[in-house]
């Protein structure tokens, strides 16, 4: 093991996903403990991020998921620091955290994405609903986690489920429903980790399903064939790499009921929990959880 030194897991932080954050953080921070690194939890809301040198820390591990510590503003303090950092620079951060500009790279890349609409207050509502049909998806196009994603069932409904979500920053997009499940493809250093599927007992893979229920079924290997697994996981690269991304990831999917794969979003600061997936296909090839998070600790990078 490289020399790491003091490392500062910051975690917590302001955003609507703090309570996740500080779930991550914490098994992490006893991951790098288990793996002999002089690991240290830091959470910004309580200390600056300006008084790390100063602390001596080293090099840092970002579980900061949702706001500041996964669109790219952390990055550019530790940045500006010289601090190494785990995980993409903010740059790909940025896009990442933003549904809306991920997806039109990934079509200007000739990637596959769902029809979507960008949801203003102009917007004419039936004419996006026959366009994408229903039900269809509404999501603020700068939350995780799942958060403010709605499904709408019925016709006329958008238009309300557009005015509760403005309170989200950032644009409203609309997408249409995939029906043919949904999966997701971890990304550490340069390889594809082993898909997942997601077989959730809610309506849909919710904050809730994601993070504190016990009746999401995880399949790992996926029900894919290998050809499709093999397709998985090129195309989880080259979406995680035509943003810029490094380090580590985690690229979700919806398969349509054709067989057709399609990009969903990209997670630059995925989540570290027992529940969480880059841990579960971590598995698969071998690694436990202390060294997973070794693993990305030694990707930590600048620039």
């Amino acid at each position: 093991m490289k020399h790491l030194g003091k490392v500062a897991v910051l975690l917590g932080g302001d955003s609507s996903e703090r309570e996740v954050s500080l779930l991550s953080g914490n098994e992490v921070y006893q991951g790098l403990l288990q793996a002999g690194v002089d690991a240290h939890l830091y959470d910004p809301q309580e200390q600056s991020l300006f008084d790390l040198k100063q602390q001596g820390f080293e090099r840092v591990f970002i579980v900061l998921h949702g706001g500041a510590g996964e669109d790219g503003r952390v990055q550019a303090v530790l940045e500006s620091m010289g601090l190494p950092y785990t995980g993409c620079g903010m740059l790909a951060s940025g896009l990442g955290m933003d549904k809306l500009r991920s997806k039109m790279i990934w079509q200007a890349a000739g990637l596959p994405v769902p029809d979507f609409a960008v949801l203003q207050d102009d917007t004419d509502f039936d004419a996006v609903e026959v366009k994408l049909g229903l039900p269809m998806f509404v999501k603020p196009a700068a939350e995780g986690s799942s958060v403010g994603v709605v499904k709408v069932m019925e016709k006329g409904a958008l238009a309300a489920v557009y005015q509760d979500l403005k309170q989200y920053r950032g644009a409203i997009i609309a997408e249409t429903f995939i029906g043919g499940g949904e999966y997701t493809c971890g990304i550490l250093g340069n390889e594809a980790l082993p898909s997942i599927k997601i077989v959730p007992k809610t309506e849909f893979y919710d904050y809730e399903a994601k993070y504190f229920r016990d009746d999401t079924e995880y399949l790992c290997p996926a029900d894919l064939s290998d050809a499709d697994e093999a397709l998985m996981r090129q195309l989880a690269l080259q979406a995680f790499q035509v943003i810029g991304g490094r380090g580590w990831g985690r690229v979700d999917f919806l398969r349509g009921v054709d067989g057709r794969l399609y990009l969903l979003e990209i997670n630059t600061v995925p989540g570290m929990t027992t529940h969480s997936l880059v841990p579960k296909a971590a598995a698969q090839t071998g690694r436990s959880f202390s060294q997973l998070c070794l693993e990305i600790l030694e990707h930590a990078t600048l620039g």
